[in-house]
């Protein structure tokens, strides 16, 4: 591998940049491919499945015969709310391979105790979201109920390219908050990236049910888009 070649994966795993490095097996020539240029790729397709399903390996198309090597940032889940549904959500998540962020200005919430061994931020969100940075290898949770604390994190979640965006309340409650999302200046087609009310609808009962229809519906849309 060339230096150059080198310097580019590593810069982008520093800016958590999904990228694939690409190799011609006939000539052995390299290149970084990354994910947000896919699309303009000979191995466009490929590489589009690749990145989805985190999946490296040799690929045979009419330019020849290529391996690709998926250099993906690690999943990252940001919880707002430091409730009991996100307690549940947690162990599943750690199990999925996520790196998780729990932010919650509430501090009898947002403690040490509840949340042990979890990154926690007891500030409001829109304080800590700009310096952990939003991108497409991470989802985020919006579970607080409280406007106040809710409405600035999906402000800035509609703004980046997070994958995923979940909210907890009935279709009431997610109807309320899209005429506010829309007063705010919110298109249509933003505000239908918000996932409410959240999770997949399997008819759970508790916190514990409520986590795996989240983690299921995150993981759909992480696998096989929206």
């Amino acid at each position: 591998m060339k230096p150059e070649i080198f310097e580019q994966i590593m810069d982008a795993r520093a800016q958590r940049t999904p990228v694939a490095l690409v190799t011609a097996l006939d000539t052995g020539a390299q290149r970084v491919v990354a994910r947000d240029h896919a699309a303009d790729d000979i191995l466009a397709q490929v590489l589009a499945d690749a990145f989805r399903f985190d999946r490296s390996g040799v690929h045979k198309v009419p330019e020849g015969e290529f391996f690709v090597h998926i250099h993906n940032p690690p999943l990252r889940l940001i919880i707002i709310g430091a409730v009991h549904i996100a307690q549940a959500v947690i162990p599943i998540a750690r199990a999925a391979g996520y790196d998780i962020v729990v932010i919650d200005p509430r501090g009898a919430f947002a403690t040490g105790e509840r949340f042990p061994d979890i990154a926690l931020h007891a500030e409001w969100p829109d304080e800590v979201l700009p310096k952990l940075g939003l991108d497409q290898r991470t989802a985020m949770l919006a579970l607080t109920h409280d406007p106040k604390i809710d409405d600035p994190s999906l402000h800035l979640a509609l703004k980046s390219k997070v994958f995923y965006i979940g909210a907890l309340g009935s279709k009431k409650t997610q109807g309320t908050r899209a005429e506010r999302l829309a007063a705010a200046g919110f298109p249509a087609a933003d505000i239908a990236r918000i996932y409410g009310p959240i999770g997949l609808d399997i008819g759970a009962q508790g916190a514990p049910e409520i986590a795996i229809s989240i983690m299921a519906e995150l993981t759909r849309v992480l696998r096989l888009g929206s």
